[in-house]
């Protein structure tokens, strides 16, 4: 289980990012953030933005339907 939840489910890019990017400062080092988003651009771009930012992925799962898991830590 991870520190917090970000349910980006309903934005679309670059909102996705920006969300992240601010729940991400809100953290300390080491926590971790499970976001919830759709497959498609979102998925496909926000690890790569997350780990170029210098934050760790450490999994991109499938949850149901068209919704997808990414565990970043801080």
């Amino acid at each position: 289980m991870s520190d917090y939840v970000l349910d980006i489910t309903l934005e679309h890019c670059p909102m996705t990012f920006v969300k992240t990017k601010l729940q991400l400062s809100r953290m300390k080092a080491g926590e971790t953030l499970d976001i919830l988003l759709t497959e498609g651009e979102v998925l496909e771009n926000l690890p790569e933005s997350a780990a170029e930012q210098g934050y760790q992925v450490l999994s991109v799962s499938h949850v149901n339907g068209n919704i997808h898991k990414v565990v970043i830590r801080k």
